[in-house]
């Protein structure tokens, strides 16, 4: 599940590692509404699989596999790539208020216009184009960043300010990897996290898309957690 400001072909590289080892891969399309909203979606999608899953969550969509899966009976394991880790009444907004400043704070701007169907308040979020690569994404080339930066999904303030519920991570096991270099959140948030989880924990050198500039390591990472069942 991917997070705000990106979509799910930033999964890519890691799915052809994976399918090339013979594990079935999904990437649905994270709608970025609600956390609610957006995690009963996923609920979805995912009843609908037949057979034992593993849910990988990138920032944001580490709160929605979060808020989804406690009640998903075919989920095994979480495997959570820079994300949120959430406790129960926690938003993404609070957790992130606890540690030092990012660039996020910085760059990431309300849009002019209402964020539409789906949520409670508010407006949606963008990063500035000119600042998008410095912020979410300085580990890939020039070229691939401004198609990201154009491209970029936007996200409704109501998602990241909702409160998750009772999570998953509390009743299934666990992996973080954390990205080193994160400038959208901050690598300390991110071992608190973990911490907190109890995860399997592994560290990344790169941005808060590590995972795009980094797809075997992470694949294989995701494949560790695989590994488990």
């Amino acid at each position: 599940m991917h997070g705000a400001f990106a979509d799910a072909s930033g999964y890519a590289n890691i799915i052809r590692e994976l399918e090339s080892s013979g594990v079935t891969a999904f990437a649905p399309a994270n709608p970025l509404r609600g956390l609610t909203t957006d995690a009963e979606y996923l609920a979805a999608f995912v009843s609908a699989i037949d057979g034992p899953v593993v849910l990988v969550g990138h920032s944001y969509g580490g709160a929605v596999i979060s808020h989804a899966s406690t009640r998903l009976s075919n989920v095994v394991g979480l495997v959570y790539l820079a994300a949120f880790g959430l406790d129960a009444g926690e938003s993404c907004i609070a957790l992130g208020q606890q540690f030092p400043d990012t660039k996020q704070n910085l760059y990431a701007r309300p849009t002019p216009y209402p964020a539409g169907a789906g949520t409670t308040d508010g407006p949606e979020l963008a990063i500035d184009r000119e600042h998008f690569r410095e912020a979410f994404c300085a580990d890939v080339p020039v070229h691939v960043a401004d198609v990201m930066a154009v491209s970029q999904r936007n996200v409704a303030v109501a998602a990241l300010s909702e409160a998750c519920g009772e999570p998953g991570w509390k009743v299934h096991p666990s992996w973080y990897l954390v990205a080193s270099d994160d400038q959208m959140i901050h690598p300390d948030a991110q071992r608190f996290m973990a911490d907190r989880m109890k995860a399997t924990t592994a560290s990344v050198e790169g941005s808060h898309v590590a995972f795009i500039a980094r797809p075997t390591a992470t694949a294989d990472f995701i494949q560790s957690a695989l590994a488990s069942f």
